[in-house]
């Protein structure tokens, strides 16, 4: 099983939550997140991540099933 991880560049506003939790899955890049790798294996702390982004601008599918698991809004 695999997740995609992807950041909605327009809703990002950089507070860095991802990243300072998750500086190993996340970074800042001009101020805004992204994913350190986009296919990665299931990790419940990345669902967390995308739960606690003040922006909601963190999205995580199962690539077997196209479910979404975090959406961004």
């Amino acid at each position: 099983m695999t997740w995609h991880i992807e950041v909605d560049q327009r809703a990002c506003m950089g507070a860095g939550l991802c990243n300072g939790t998750l500086p190993d899955r996340f970074r800042l890049v001009g101020g805004k997140a992204e994913p350190t790798e986009t296919g990665i294996e299931p990790d419940e702390d990345v669902l967390d991540a995308a739960d606690y982004c003040p922006y909601r601008a963190i999205r995580i599918t199962d690539m077997a099933t196209g479910e979404t698991l975090a959406a961004a809004d």
